[in-house]
């Protein structure tokens, strides 16, 4: 790595912990925790996973997906079932790194990816609207002037400081700035400071206080397997977005280890449970961050701030953090995608749309569960429709039925509706060199149809089956009958 890669590093990682730093406060306060178990999972995750994961540049974090799906369990059974829980979900996705199941992702369609994208910029918009509030009440008058007008100023910064110079990441310069800037004026805005004191010690090691039966693996693991499978969804959707932005790939399956063994650190030293962080790995590489320097480095200064610098941090006003976010949200939504509309077809769009929905009203897991199904059925629908046969009389008098297509479960009905038992000449051929069995389905269609022509006293004859069918029907006791 020379000076300037290193130099890059260093600063969008500092920039970076900036974001990560009123973020993990503002989850871990969701989920009912204190704010240092957010901080210090932020930096165990950030650290561990920029020097094993398998995506240089990607920042992972308390995240809030993962704080909603905790807060029953705090409430109700309090923080040490949640270091528990944390503990367990990291060994489910160590496992899932382990076996290699990481590239499971490539099942995700472009839309559905599309839809995680633009939903996820709507949330993190929508999110920072809670700054512009006081106890839940809109603020009024001067305040709110002084918020939205420094909250421009912060997005001027980042949107016109690259035309000047790269020298130095925009937000940094624009975080900085502001905060210097109504420190020198004396301006009342709110400040980190007033969300929650951050100032603390290093995190200890301690093994979950509680007793360890089968009573308490029956509470714990419903909640672990949801939160495994919501930081697993959400890591590698934002590795594969990372992947799309730096042109180049990561190990997703290295990704998922490093994950795993990230939150068994943080649970074992107090913190809570994460994953990637779409928003902050963004912030990360528009400030040039790409190698693993610069994960260390945000997850090194977000433990610095608890330990030596919380009455600097402190001092931040909200309203520069909330215009970065600002800009997070705008560069993260894929404008492309509109673009498009009347270029890809209307399934296509639907499904970006609904996707996109389901993010916002819900959350990111069920939204891409929703989105993968629906793309699944349709997928499924297209292909069974595509299915059709040719036809024709041959000299001898026998009868070639020629299909083309896929063979499964979706398309049998078609793929019967094909032939004429009744009607056919004693002698008929099934050429099945465009055609592909895929599942039990199509075995048991092939079984059918043949049993059709022997009701009807008339012999069927399969011919130029692929290796790949022959094997699949030989493995199933279906015999083709005098295939070739």
């Amino acid at each position: 790595m020379n000076v300037r890669h290193l130099r890059a590093d260093v600063l969008a990682g500092i920039t970076t912990s900036f974001a990560l730093v009123p973020e993990c406060i503002a989850f871990a306060l969701v989920a009912h925790l204190h704010p240092l178990m957010g901080l210090y999972g932020a930096f165990i995750l950030c650290t561990i996973t920029a020097l094993f994961g398998g995506r240089p540049g990607m920042v992972s974090g308390a995240a809030g997906s993962m704080a909603v799906v905790i807060v029953a369990l705090v409430v109700q059974h309090g923080v040490q079932y949640l270091l528990a829980t944390v503990l367990m979900s990291g060994l489910i996705m160590l496992a899932f790194g382990l076996l290699r199941l990481g590239k499971l992702v490539r099942m995700v369609p472009h839309p559905v990816m599309l839809g995680f994208v633009n939903g996820l910029a709507i949330v993190i918009a929508t999110a920072q609207l809670e700054h512009f509030k006081h106890d839940g009440v809109w603020l009024t008058g001067t305040p709110m002037a002084l918020m939205v007008g420094l909250v421009v100023a912060t997005m001027a910064v980042v949107y016109l400081l690259p035309r000047l110079t790269r020298a130095v990441p925009p937000a940094l310069v624009a975080i900085v700035g502001v905060g210097l800037a109504v420190s020198a004026l004396g301006l009342p805005t709110r400040t980190l400071g007033d969300m929650a004191h951050i100032a603390g010690g290093l995190p200890v090691f301690a093994w979950p206080d509680l007793a360890w039966n089968f009573d308490t693996l029956k509470t714990i693991a419903p909640y672990a397997v949801l939160m495994a499978m919501v930081g697993l969804l959400e890591t590698l959707l934002t590795l594969n977005l990372t992947d799309e932005l730096t042109e180049s790939r990561g190990d997703p399956d290295r990704e998922c280890v490093a994950l795993g063994g990230a939150n068994i650190v943080s649970g074992l030293f107090g913190g809570m449970g994460g994953c990637a962080m779409i928003g902050q790995t963004v912030i990360n590489l528009r400030s040039g961050g790409r190698g693993r320097l610069s994960g260390v480095v945000a997850g090194v200064m977000v433990l610095l701030f608890v330990l030596f610098l919380s009455p600097l941090i402190e001092r931040i006003p909200l309203a520069a953090l909330v215009g970065v976010m600002f800009v997070v949200a705008q560069q993260t939504f894929a404008w492309a995608s509109l673009r498009v509309v009347r270029k890809v077809p209307r399934n296509d769009v639907l499904m970006i749309v609904l996707v996109t929905v389901i993010t916002v009203l819900t959350d990111l897991a069920t939204a891409v569960l929703c989105g993968i199904v629906l793309a699944a059925l349709d997928f499924a629908w297209q292909h069974a429709r595509a299915l059709y046969a040719d036809s024709h009389t041959e000299p001898d008098g026998s009868k070639l039925y020629r299909v083309h297509g896929t063979l499964f479960f979706a398309s049998v009905t078609p793929f019967l509706q094909q032939f004429d038992p009744a009607g056919d000449p004693p002698e008929v051929t099934l050429d099945c060199a465009h055609l592909s069995f895929v599942d039990y389905s199509a075995i048991e269609a092939l079984r059918t149809l043949r049993e059709r022509y022997a009701r009807a006293g008339k012999h069927l004859r399969v011919v130029h089956l692929s290796p790949r069918c022959r094997q699949l029907l030989k493995r199933a006791g279906v015999a083709p009958g005098s295939a070739v």
